[in-house]
């Protein structure tokens, strides 16, 4: 069962899925990206060919057949067939039943030689339909649409292609990085995956990918996710010299005390005695506002010398009762 809120990923895909390329070498690069991942070659007893492309997503089928319908003029059908488990999605399959038609595509993307045999190995796409830099960003669309894969930004970033061979994952990964980006690949169950972790890089491949609305949602996520992080730093901040603050004060009405239980304040030379008497009157002020209530007014560096000789005088009388410092 689909859900009703589509996922980031979800989004990223539909937009994909409508941007079509203008040029048909274009379109021909981003239909093998598709064809290679999905589809099966069928002989019958007459050595005869026929096409299938099976896809779960119905966004990657439905690319397909726009860029078949863009690309040939050639036969081919739709069937959707649902699954047992009414729960599951259904499978989505373009049927190109002609061998010619068939021979047709297979050979324009370079996949298939005259005589209908298999030339591209194990490569998503023969290298011949790769040479520009528009052909690569449409691959490199088509190969997400089957097997990509991005996180919630609002989560971590992480972006991902996953195939069942190597060779294919190593051209994705060749592909990213003739952009001049850092992708690299993992096996992980028996399958290969190429990603890219780094948020500033994701945003270049949304943009390599032309998914232009995902890109400035993820932007937007970026901006205000920087803000919170920089909001939190600047609290924990304000936090940690809050408590630095009330415990220094917290140590200098220990030590005023003391001397007024010993002594007495009386003792103290005069601007001393003003600075403990305005501690006493305010337990938890900063040393900045005690130093603006003094008559003249005192520096923070000033209020804190005078707590200083206030510590020293504490702990000599301290040691002189036998307590130590």
């Amino acid at each position: 069962m689909e859900r009703n809120a589509m996922s980031f990923s979800g989004e990223v895909k539909e937009e994909l899925s409508v941007r079509m390329p203008e040029a048909r070498h274009c379109q021909l690069a981003e239909l093998s990206a598709i064809v290679s991942q999905c589809a099966s070659i069928v002989l019958d007893d007459q050595n005869r060919l026929s096409l299938k492309v099976q896809a779960e997503n119905v966004t990657v089928a439905r690319k397909c057949f726009t860029l078949l319908e863009k690309a040939f003029t050639i036969e081919k059908d739709v069937l959707v067939r649902r699954k047992e488990n009414a729960r599951k999605n259904p499978t989505y399959q373009i049927l190109i039943p002609r061998h010619e038609d068939a021979l047709l595509v297979l050979q324009a993307l370079k996949m298939a030689d005259a005589n209908g045999n298999r030339i591209s190995g194990d490569a998503m796409a023969n290298g011949r339909l790769l040479q520009n830099s528009c052909c690569r960003r449409a691959f490199l669309r088509g190969a997400f649409l089957v097997c990509g894969s991005i996180s919630d930004p609002m989560k971590f970033y992480h972006l991902e292609w996953m195939t069942d061979r190597r060779e294919k994952s190593g051209q994705i990964q060749q592909m990213i990085r003739s952009f001049g980006l850092d992708a690299r690949m993992i096996e992980r169950k028996n399958h290969f995956v190429v990603y890219v972790k780094e948020s500033e890089q994701i945003v270049d491949v949304l943009n390599i990918m032309e998914a232009h609305q995902a890109l400035l949602k993820l932007e937007n996520i970026r901006i205000y996710k920087g803000m919170r992080n920089s909001v939190n730093r600047q609290v924990n901040c304000d936090s940690a010299n809050i408590k630095k603050t009330v415990s220094a004060a917290s140590g200098q009405m220990n030590d005023i005390k003391w001397i007024q239980e010993t002594v007495g304040l009386e003792r103290l030379p005069k601007e001393l005695r003003e600075i403990a008497l305005a501690r006493l009157k305010n337990p938890e002020a900063p040393l900045k506002e005690l130093g603006e209530s003094m008559i003249p007014p005192v520096g923070k560096s000033g209020v804190n010398h005078r707590f200083r000789k206030i510590r020293m005088i504490a702990e000599e009388l301290r040691k002189e009762n036998g307590l130590g410092m």
